[in-house]
Formats: C-alpha cells, structure tokens, sequence
C-alpha cells in the first residue's frame, strides 16, 4: 500500500492500515513489482532514532520512494539535491541558503509574505462567495513568496507552477505531464534545469542580491558549484519551498471546515495561531515519506536491516502515533506539546520549515477574522503520491466581511 500513489488519495483507509502496522508490525518488509524492496517504519521513535542515526542511515542513494526505473534514471542523471547528500557535503552544501532562512532574517521578508497574504485573501473575497481554494489561491500564494525570495521574475510565476505541479503531480493523472511518456518526470526536472541554467547565467554576469544571485555565485573550497548542483539547489527551493506550505495551507482550510468548533477557538484567539500552524502541519503532512539507506548491519525496533537495505519513514504514521499524540486524529489548535516531525529531524530537518510557518500563518491570521461562514461546495480530492502532496481541488463557499 505504501508503494501505491493511490493509497494517499483515501486518508481514512491509509490511516486504518497505518495504525494497524503500528500496533503489529511497525517494522514492515515490502516487496512489490517495480520497485527495489524496502523496510516501512511507522512508529515515531522508531523514525527519529533512524533519522539522528545519519551516518549509520544514509540519504543516498535512494532518498525517496521512486520505481527502480525512474531511481535509475535519477542517478543517471546527476541529480543531486539536498536531499540526496550526507555528511559533510550536506553541512557545506546547506550552508550556501541557510542564513536566507533563519526566523531573524526572515524578518525582513515579512512585509512582503503579509502583502502577499492579504493580495490572496482579497481574491477570495473577490471570487464571490464560491472558489476551488486549492486552484485558486493555496496553490499560488506559496508559490508567490518563494520565487519572490529566489528572484524569478514574476512574468515566469505560472511556468514554474506548470513544472513544479508536473513534477510533484508526476503519478498523478490529472496534474502529470501530457502526453504521458516513460519519463515524463525527468522531462519537466530538465526542463526546470534549463530554466535555471539561464538564470544562473544572469545573476553570475550581474548578481541581485536575492537567493538565487547567492546560489549561483556560491564556492565551495574556493570552486564554484557543478551545474548540476546548481541547478540542483535551485529545484529543491522552488519545489520543497511551494508544494509542501500550499498543500498544508489547504489541508488546514479543510480541518477548519471539519472541526468548526476549533475554527471558532481560533478565531477567538489568534494567539494560538503559532500551535494552530503546528498542528495544520502535523494534520496535511505534507512530505508522505523520506527513505534512508543502512550503510551497515544494524536493527529498528529489534528488527535486522542488513547493510545496503533501504527503509521508508512514514511521516503520515508518524504524525498519527498514538503514543506520542493525545487523540491524535483529532484537530486541536491548541495542542501542546506537538512533536509533529512532518519537517523531518535530526540533520535534515527542513530548512525552510521557518519560511513555512510565517507563511501559514500570516494566511490565516489575515483571512479568519473576515470569515463568517466556511463550508464544502463539492467533494475535495487527494494528490496521488508517495513523496509530496496533499489536496488538490477543495472547492467552497463562504461569506467574508
């Protein structure tokens, strides 16, 4: 089930089987046609040990859940993001973009995510009543901010958003690239490459300041990055920095129309907007999983993973783990303590998790006061995926002042 994009599109099911892998098998060896075989951890403590554990599991060569095919031709490619490294290169690697993202540098940009917010809560109020959220404002609003910070000319905003979503969207059939091919997905991954080879170009010949000017011009010992690891970094901001705050700034909207009451608690107390982004994280989850790879013979939760095996850390599980979360299928925007690990933990722990969280909350702090109803207009629909997603069509309707 974990290797079926499918899966994710019925929650309830997905969450049925995961808590039953947890209470029996929370270690779980899965062999299924088209991909390499593979460990499914769905415990909390079991991920986190896994994931501080990084030099005993490793991030390459397979840090996603891809089919054997497109893994080969990932590697073939050269594609080498932050996900895909280890220590040390990881540290030096990171470090180019990590001061754009610490919350004190983040300052300066938050007139800017308020300014976008507000665009995007206006356009709900102008749509009249009705919109497909997902469509038509929590897909865009991300998107807005991180290619502001990266410095693609807005002009280019809706031929990222075509890419990204080819991208992210490559399993499933509405959003995946048309016609269909074998390597639809490593098409739009060129594609995004080319883009970001000319802009590299650009801020190489006359640097901006913004982060794409510091990734092109960055040096590691004195050398400048490989293309492929320029354009690299570039595809992981774009897409990582989109895709997952769009997904939960949705996923959250959709929460609030399931549990009302916590919608008024909120809406009551917008100071416990900091828990209530937390939670809307832990709820969407919207990285399904990471996949880490043993560099030698060990155990997970008395189970033995022989050196060279790969294992899946089920995030979706992990967010649902009855022992870490108090009623944990229940929306709480209060809730406290939250050791949500939908940003991941340990070395890896999202770098842009802090972009993330003003993001959503700055949406919602500057929407809720004008709701004053907030309901389904259809039926919402569910990305087919194993790596990144969430909803892709919510359609409401509501009244705003």
């Amino acid at each position: 089930m974990l290797a079926d994009p499918r899966a994710y599109t019925d929650e309830a099911r997905l969450h049925e089987v995961l808590t039953g892998l947890r209470a029996e098998r929370p270690i779980t060896r899965v062999d299924v046609p088209g991909y390499h075989p593979f460990w499914a951890v769905t415990r909390h403590a079991d991920i986190s040990a896994i994931s501080r554990a990084n030099t005993v599991f490793t991030n390459w060569p397979r840090p996603v859940l891809l089919t054997a095919q497109a893994e080969e031709m990932q590697i073939g490619a050269g594609v080498r993001t932050l996900i895909h490294m280890d220590d040390p290169q990881h540290r030096v690697v990171r470090a180019i973009a990590t001061d754009w993202f610490r919350p004190a540098a983040l300052k300066a940009v938050q007139d800017r995510i308020d300014e976008l917010a507000a665009q995007h809560v206006e356009q709900m109020f102008a749509a009249g009543g009705s919109c497909d959220f997902v469509q038509a404002i929590a897909k865009n609003f991300p998107l807005y901010v991180i290619m502001s910070l990266l410095g693609v000319p807005e002009a280019d905003f809706p031929f990222m958003l075509k890419l990204t979503q080819e991208l992210i969207g490559s399993n499933d059939e509405e959003l995946q690239r048309k016609p269909l091919t074998d390597d639809d997905t490593m098409s739009a991954l060129l594609e995004m490459f080319e883009y970001f080879r000319a802009l590299t170009a650009a801020r190489r010949e006359h640097p901006t300041g913004d982060l794409a000017s510091a990734i092109a011009n960055a040096r590691i010992d004195g050398e400048p990055l490989s293309d492929i690891d320029t354009m690299s970094y570039y595809v992981i901001i774009a897409t990582a920095g989109h895709d997952t705050t769009s997904a939960t700034i949705a996923g959250g909207l959709q929460a609030l129309i399931d549990f009302p009451e916590q919608r008024e608690r909120l809406c009551a107390d917008l100071d416990l907007m900091p828990k209530a982004t937390e939670e809307m994280i832990r709820w969407v989850t919207p990285v399904k999983a990471f996949m880490r790879t043993a560099a030698e013979d060990t155990t997970v939760g008395g189970v033995p993973i022989a050196a060279g095996e790969s294992v899946l850390l089920s995030y979706v599980s992990a967010n649902r783990d009855e022992a870490v979360f108090e009623h944990p299928f229940r929306f709480d925007v209060g809730r406290n303590p939250n050791r949500q690990l939908a940003f991941g933990h340990g070395v890896h722990f999202c770098l842009g998790a802090p972009l993330a969280r003003m993001e959503v909350g700055s949406f919602f702090r500057l929407l809720l006061p004008r709701l004053t109803s907030l309901d389904y207009d259809g039926t919402p629909q569910l990305i087919a995926t194993t790596f990144v997603g969430g909803l892709k069509h919510l359609p409401i309707r509501y009244r705003m002042s």
